[in-house]
């Protein structure tokens, strides 16, 4: 175990204390498919894996747990989401070989194109399309919390809008329902999906178009109180 792990891990009365860690999984839509954001480690445990941009408590630099996620993923991937969200807590003693372990894990959603610019300038740090990501030999046990964090976003897509913020600022209802498709595993009717959207009165047109198959296609935004509207009725319902 390496000094950094050991002073993690007891307290200044010598009792012996879980390593805890914290674990972002983000996840954006592009090129068509949902991508989650992972880091290839260059050191430490599992040296050579791609997992996660997480890492250690600092009890001397982190507020709290939050604090650190975020200082994490500026370190490690130069990425700054809008928010975070308190996915699950996992602890015991076989996900990390230095021994016992916490992590706190969280989720966001993040459009391509507002981050794009500081995931290039990082060598070690790529959007991995999920299921090429499903297939990969993660870190620890990075695959089963990508799984959950995915799972979340799978619920939060029959009911409401939200995951229409790992889109670009500026997207067209064919991305949209295309990314709620992705997310619920089946196809959406095209008029009951934007006759739903329309009556919620959730989007914001911008009086731009861009061309979608060779026609024009409108753009719109998220409106503010679109991330915590909800459905009456799951959106795969007829």
């Amino acid at each position: 175990m390496n000094k950094r792990a050991s002073s993690a891990r007891s307290t200044r009365h010598g009792i012996e204390t879980p390593l805890l860690t914290v674990d972002p999984v983000l996840f954006t839509y592009h090129e068509k498919s949902l991508k989650v954001l992972l880091v290839h480690r260059s050191s430490g445990p599992e040296e050579g894996r791609w997992g996660l941009p997480g890492g250690i408590v600092d009890i001397d630099m982190d507020d709290d747990i939050e604090a650190t996620a975020r200082r994490k993923l500026v370190e490690k991937t130069s990425v700054q989401p809008p928010y975070l969200d308190q996915l699950e807590t996992i602890g015991n003693r076989a996900r990390d070989p230095r021994g016992w372990s916490v992590t706190v894990c969280y989720t966001a959603l993040i459009g391509h194109q507002a981050c794009a610019r500081h995931v290039d300038t990082v060598s070690d740090v790529r959007w991995v399309e999920l299921g090429a990501a499903g297939r990969m030999k993660l870190a620890f046990d990075h695959r089963e919390i990508i799984d959950i964090a995915r799972e979340r976003l799978r619920q939060r897509a029959l009911y409401s809008i939200s995951p229409g913020y790992a889109l670009d600022e500026e997207f067209t209802l064919a991305e949209l329902q295309h990314l709620h498709e992705l997310l619920i595993g089946k196809t959406i009717q095209k008029r009951s999906f934007r006759r739903r959207i329309e009556q919620a009165d959730l989007l914001i047109d911008t009086g731009k178009k861009r061309r979608e198959g060779g026609r024009p296609a409108a753009l719109y935004r998220l409106k503010p109180a679109s991330s915590g509207y909800r459905f009456v009725r799951n959106l795969e319902a007829p």
